[in-house]
């Protein structure tokens, strides 16, 4: 017995879908009792180079070909993007046809509309490949991890950006030089905005999110805040605190309610995320009754986001065999209330630039008091001129208490710039990381102590 299948696109994805298709066909045959068979490829352009040899496949560029053909049952979809992929894929679903995306864009903006079409065609919708690439997010939170009740989510989720950052951290070069090598190499687009300001990793959380706490949440909904402000001197400054600054995408629930948000963040060395380096991805799961779940590995990349299709593939043939269709439309999850414009508690490192006279630092001090914010370490140096940079970090503080504090900086005449606010990762279990290293630095102001 075979399943026919229909691929929509033959790009890195794509290929790499066809190559490992074939290269596991009989393994699944043996799993499952049914053969894959790609037989349509629809494409823009049939004289395009591919990065894999056809074999029995047809190319096309007339989406009938696919989403017209009774023989195929399954459809996989690597084009990406919003357009036309939503059409083909709604339309492939009110045939009664299966469907298999690697894409996060529509699964995060259009996922509502696509799992009703799905649940009232009686047919189903896999998209493990949308977050994570080859690493098992979605599955286990759908499935295994459903006893639970999930608290937190955290990790990063954005290869291109863990790239950036770790290359600053290990080569203390700038933002954009760093940027640079990076769309050189092919780990970042051209156009890098996605990634860059955290709109990629925003994406993800709220697929991830929708599942892991059982509601329906929207991509505004999700506080974003990505790494273009982070400087070399924000990475040399997070070392000098045992720190490094990663993109963290972070959900909790607390009593009904959801916060949502996406923010480079100073990472403690000795925290498990803060290892994860090059383009890898990791998240952290947290659940009442299997408490902490970490998940890692390659989160892009042609057959590691093949794998999570072809995995995909797999569950679908063996419903097809047992006869099996599990839909479930989005209408029937909960609502539940997101804080948008609140985000955690917590510490948080603020570097800013303030005039070098008697006095200023007083000021500063003050408007901390005043806002009720109280300082854990204090680091200065001399910028240039009358100008001195100071990185304060506080201890835990409440949104609310953060932005008085802000604020009256701002109001200060001896503070021309307020550089750079992040939050600051706590260790589970221990005291305030910064204590532990702030004997190797120079206090500038010991009385604060």
């Amino acid at each position: 017995m075979k399943v026919t299948i229909g691929l929509l696109g033959c790009g890195t994805v794509g290929a790499g879908v066809v190559e490992l298709t074939r290269r596991r066909a009989g393994r699944i045959a043996d799993m499952t009792g049914v053969r894959p068979v790609i037989k349509h490829i629809l494409v823009r352009d049939e004289q395009k180079p591919r990065g894999v040899v056809l074999e029995g496949e047809r190319l096309t560029t007339r989406p009938e070909d696919v989403l017209d053909d009774p023989e195929v049952r399954v459809v996989i979809e690597t084009i990406g993007g919003i357009e036309p992929a939503r059409t083909f894929i709604l339309r492939a679903l009110r045939a009664g046809k299966h469907v298999v995306t690697a894409n996060k864009d529509l699964i995060a903006l259009h996922g509502e509309e696509i799992f009703d079409a799905a649940e009232a065609a009686q047919a189903e919708v896999f998209f493990e490949a949308a977050v994570g690439g080859a690493i098992p997010l979605i599955r286990p939170l759908k499935g295994c991890l459903t006893s639970n009740e999930i608290t937190d989510l955290k990790g990063i989720i954005n290869g291109t950006t863990n790239y950036i950052l770790s290359k600053m951290t290990e080569t203390g070069a700038g933002f954009d030089e760093v940027l640079r090598e990076a769309q050189e190499l092919g780990y970042a687009e051209s156009d890098p905005t996605s990634d860059v300001d955290g709109l990629d990793a925003a994406r993800k959380l709220t697929i991830l999110a929708s599942i892991a706490f059982h509601t329906r949440v929207r991509l505004d909904e999700v506080r974003v805040h990505g790494i273009r402000s982070i400087t070399a001197a924000d990475v040399a400054y997070a070392n000098d605190l045992g720190c490094v600054i990663k993109l963290l995408a972070v959900g909790r629930e607390r009593d009904g309610a959801l916060q949502l948000e996406v923010r480079p963040t100073l990472v403690p060395k000795a925290h498990p995320l803060a290892s994860v380096s090059d383009a890898f991805n990791a998240l952290f799961v947290r659940g009442d009754a299997a408490g902490d779940l970490m998940f890692f590995g390659r989160g892009a990349g042609s057959m590691p986001t093949a794998s999570a299709v072809v995995g995909d593939l797999i569950e679908v043939m063996q419903h097809l065999r047992m006869g099996i269709t599990e839909t479930r439309g989005s209408n029937r999850l909960p609502k539940k209330q997101v804080h948008a414009n609140q985000g955690p508690a917590g510490r948080y490192y603020i570097r800013l630039t303030a005039l070098d006279r008697p006095g200023v630092f007083a000021k500063i001090a003050g408007v901390f008091g005043q806002a009720g914010v109280s300082m854990e370490s204090v680091l200065q140096k001399r910028v240039k001129g009358e100008d001195a940079q100071i990185v304060i970090v506080t201890h835990a503080v409440s949104q609310g208490e953060l932005a008085a504090a802000i604020q009256g900086l701002k109001d200060l005449g001896s503070v021309p710039s307020i550089d750079n606010v992040l939050p600051v990762e706590e260790l589970e279990g221990e005291g305030p990381v910064l204590e532990d290293v702030m004997d190797d630095v120079v206090r500038t102001h010991p009385e604060l102590s």
